[in-house]
């Protein structure tokens, strides 16, 4: 049968294409046939009416040149009126011969215009010529007779009828003529139309041809699909496809996928039935009849035999547990070792051998009509843990497909295990049985040996597992024992570290405050004795010296009681002693105290203190009053326009939580300091109230501070029975409020307040900027300098002193002037860049590193880079003096570096190298 031609969707739809195509070509020719015909005759009207009129009117034109050169002559005798006439009886002949020539179709026509030519005849030979003659002869008389009579008139009036017939005759011919192109055109337009209409039926001929071709395969796909689709599951029925384009691909690729699905289908439900067919069976020999039938029964095998392992003095053994069509007991092998034969080879190798070659002397197939030899033979070892516990060999008379072998493969992966079960279920059972007839011989010897043997059994067998698990228990005492053992050299190894870092700690405090208080009560003492100036020796300049000694040693020895604070308070050393404290002084003691910080910084200044507030409270006046002092001194701080407001009331019953009522006291105050500074992040509320932290940690900062403020009132707060919370905007202010009670039975327990300080702090929203009790810094002691000898390096230099502290800058500017030099100073670094951008020539600067808003460092940089200042001397001075300052302030652009406090014969040097380069 001739192979089927292949006819495509694609070449159904390119040939539908090429016949439209042909079609319309073919109208395409004969509408440019027509077109062609209809602009000929069209040419010909345009041609030939054209010239016929052209020519009549050319010959009407000759005869009326020829009729005025006559009048012209006969009138005025002058020769040059015959020109014309001459010219034109030359002339008409011509245009008549050709206009003669052009009707030539049409003899009606030629006879009118011979008519028309006698009567041209006549008139010349009747009236022009002779009158010319009369008027060359002067015959005045004959002449006068001649147009007395007026034969020319009568030749001309017929002429002109001849003429006027002729044309109307031209005149309907043409419109004859276009009539006729007008029907034509008429014809041709339907027949477009009709050609039109042919071609549009014939494409949608072969539209619905193609389309039905092709829907209806795709429709007979899609109900074949829909039949498939509602057995639900049965996949027997395929698609059949008559068409030979993609749809019979599209089919023939739906079938085979519903043949993969069929066939997993069948191997997945084998499986699952092989899998469940075993389950319940306890011993190996009726396992492996199952198993055999089953497989067979699936694949087709017709011949079979089962192999499981033994262990004997040879080794190992695989002895036949079960057969297939076995024939008196013949089907293969009793036994064999491994490594032994094809099968032995298998379990040897551990893998699956398939013979489809099989030779003509293996064994046969019986049958009730005689023995088959089979044509295929598939041995496959069963594993357990990597090693072969069982082999099957089975026969078959076809050859085993590989959906076959793989349905075997996957059902042999979990048999091992299912055979090593049944193996050891059948041990447990022969140990079982051996026992009982152990037991059953020691019970015939005797009945009370065997109550005896019972009891003892039982007794051993609870005296083992009681000493199992006292065992068990010995081992995780043991262990516990051990952990805590661990743990407990551990917490006293932390222990005693924490001791040793608290007793240092505590020594170290003590030194530095020795250390540091001996010599500042001398300098307190000295320096305020010279501010009075009792003797009159000392001048302002030297007053103005001793103010800012005695006003930076206040400030220092501040410092050293805040730290001293803190650590008592950490340590668990900060005595507090209650007593009566006069709440209805506290707004005027504020007013007191700060009034003149809100007039210098020109915040308003309002305190609020409610009707309910007790006069009395019980608690520690002096660590409340320094608890007040540092909120206020923060608000006024970073409050640069604006309030500061005070607000002192008492808590109203509603308001106090579950732990502020177990707390003994009268009543809880709330006072509350609001400003409308700077604000400060809600992430930083926390790390503000931890000792040497604040909310602008960075170098550059804007307010300074050490960090200590915030911290001591927050641990004073604790002590006194209360807490502190906080809520802030950045941008809009923060508002610091103390709760505390009147402690007149004294201390509270510490670990209530802290409860009832988390629980109302959980409401706290926003926090402000870190406080501080005091600021310190270095300031320059004058001194003078030992060598005169600068002078004249020194004179009339002009330095710029860069630093945010006024007292370093009094300092450093009296012992610079005092050398000569011209001394301008600048706040921190913006005020620097402006003043130099402003053409300010400096002959050396001295930058201080930590100031506000632009640190010393980055000034150093903008000179160098944006300034383009490279050889200008800068000294960088700082009182920080960690360990890598001087590396960082020579690659910011410093020339050289002086930590404070500073030596000024040392500065001097310096400053006279650089200058002196």
């Amino acid at each position: 049968m001739e192979k089927k031609m292949r006819f495509g969707i694609k070449s159904k739809i390119i040939i539908g294409y090429l016949i439209v195509i042909i079609c319309l070509f073919i109208s395409f020719i004969v509408l440019n046939s027509q077109i062609s015909s209809l602009q000929k005759e069209r040419n010909f009207i345009i041609d030939h009416d054209i010239e016929v009129h052209d020519l009549t009117n050319r010959i009407e034109k000759h005869l009326l040149d020829m009729e005025t050169g006559q009048r012209g002559y006969i009138i005025t005798g002058e020769a040059s009126y015959l020109e014309p006439y001459n010219s034109a009886a030359s002339s008409w002949e011509k245009d008549y011969n050709a206009l003669y020539q052009l009707l030539n179709n049409n003899p009606r026509q030629q006879e009118k215009l011979e008519e028309i030519k006698k009567s041209i005849q006549g008139w010349i030979e009747a009236a022009g010529e002779p009158t010319i003659a009369l008027k060359k002869e002067n015959n005045t008389k004959e002449l006068q007779q001649f147009f007395e009579k007026d034969l020319g008139r009568q030749y001309m009036d017929d002429m002109r009828s001849q003429f006027s017939s002729f044309r109307n005759v031209e005149k309907k011919s043409t419109e004859t003529r276009a009539t006729e192109l007008d029907e034509k055109n008429q014809k041709i337009k339907i027949g477009l139309y009709g050609l039109l209409l042919f071609v549009t039926l014939i494409s949608l001929v072969i539209a619905i041809v193609l389309s039905n071709s092709i829907v209806n395969t795709i429709k007979e796909v899609t109900q074949t699909i829909k039949r498939i689709t509602a057995l639900k599951g049965e996949l027997k029925g395929r698609i059949k496809v008559r068409s030979n384009d993609e749809i019979k691909d599209l089919g023939l690729a739906t079938n085979a996928l519903l043949e993969n699905i069929e066939e997993r289908n069948w191997l997945q439900t084998n499986i699952a039935h092989a899998v469940t067919m075993y389950q319940g069976i306890a011993s190996v020999d009726k396992l492996a009849e199952k198993f055999l039938f089953t497989v067979s029964e699936m694949t087709g095998a017709s011949f079979g035999a089962f192999y499981v392992r033994e262990e004997n003095d040879k080794g190992d053994l695989f002895v036949k547990q079960a057969a297939f069509a076995d024939r008196k007991g013949d089907a293969g092998r009793e036994s064999f070792l491994i490594g032994e034969g094809l099968i032995g080879q298998a379990a040897l190798e551990k893998r699956t051998l398939l013979i489809n070659d099989v030779p003509d002397t293996y064994q046969l197939i019986a049958s009730g009509l005689g023995d088959v030899k089979p044509n295929s033979i598939f041995i496959v070892p069963v594993l357990f843990e990597d090693e072969v516990i069982a082999v099957i060999e089975l026969a078959s008379l076809h050859e085993f497909t590989v959906l076959e072998q793989e349905l075997i493969s996957q059902v042999i992966e979990t048999f091992g295990l299912t055979i090593n079960g049944v193996i050891r279920r059948m041990e447990i059972a022969r140990l079982l049985k051996e026992s009982q007839a152990m037991t059953e011989e020691l019970q015939a010897q005797s009945e009370e040996l065997q109550t005896q043997s019972e009891e003892l059994q039982m007794q051993s067998e609870e005296l083992r597992m009681i000493n199992e698990q006292l065992e068990e228990r010995t081992k995780d005492a043991e262990e516990k024992s051990f952990e805590l053992e661990a743990a407990k050299e551990d917490l006293e190894e932390k222990a005693h570290q924490l001791e040793l870092n608290s007793q240092y700690k505590s020594e170290f405090l003590a030194n530095m405050s020795h250390e540091l208080r001996t010599p500042l009560n001398s300098i307190l003492i000295l320096s305020e004795m010279l501010e009075e100036n009792a003797a009159k020796t000392l001048s302002e300049d030297e007053e103005e010296y001793a103010r800012i000694i005695h006003s930076s040693g206040k400030d220092l020895l501040a410092l050293i009681n805040d730290i001293l604070d803190l650590s008592k308070v950490e340590s668990g050393k900060l005595d507090v002693l209650l007593a009566e404290m006069n709440m209805s002084e506290l707004p005027d003691q504020i007013e007191r105290n700060f009034s003149h910080v809100a007039e210098q910084k020109k915040v308003q200044l309002k305190i609020n203190k409610a009707q309910d507030v007790p006069d009395i409270i019980h608690t520690d006046e002096k660590r409340f009053q320094q608890i007040v002092k540092n909120l206020l001194s923060n608000a006024f701080k970073f409050t640069e326009s604006g309030s500061v407001t005070v607000s002192i009331q008492r808590v109203a019953d509603h308001r106090l939580t579950t732990a502020m009522r177990t707390v003994d006291t009268d009543c809880w105050l709330e006072i509350s300091v609001a400003d409308t500074g700077i604000g400060i992040p809600k992430e930083k509320h926390q790390l503000i109230f931890e000792a040497f932290q604040q909310a602008d940690g960075a170098t550059v900062r804007k307010y300074g501070g050490t960090g200590l403020g915030l911290s001591i009132c927050s641990e004073f707060a604790k002590l006194l029975g209360g807490w502190i919370s906080l809520s802030s905007e950045v941008g809009k202010g923060s508002t610091f409020t103390l709760y505390l009670p009147s402690l007149s039975n004294g201390l509270v327990d510490y670990e209530k307040v802290n409860f009832a300080y988390e629980e109302v702090a959980v409401s706290v929203e926003e926090a402000e900027p870190e406080a501080e009790i005091t600021e310190i810094d270095h300031p320059v002691q004058p001194v003078e300098p030992s060598l005169q000898d600068d002078e004249n390096v020194f004179q009339d230099k002009r330095v710029l002193i860069v630093d945010d502290d006024q007292r370093n800058i009094f300092a450093l500017k009296t012992s610079l002037a005092k050398q000569g030099m011209t001394i301008m100073t600048a706040h921190n670094g913006i005020e620097c860049l402006e003043m130099m951008k402003n053409s300010e020539t400096f002959d050396l600067i001295l930058m201080d590193i930590m100031m506000p808003q632009m640190d010393g460092y980055e000034a150093m940089q903008k000179i160098r880079g944006e300034l383009k200042l490279v050889d200008l001397p800068i000294i960088a001075l700082t009182a920080k003096a960690m360990k890598n300052d001087r590396e960082k302030c020579l690659e910011a652009g410093a020339s050289d570096y002086i930590s404070k406090p500073l030596d000024l014969n040392q500065l001097f040097s310096v400053m006279r190298v650089w200058l002196v380069n």
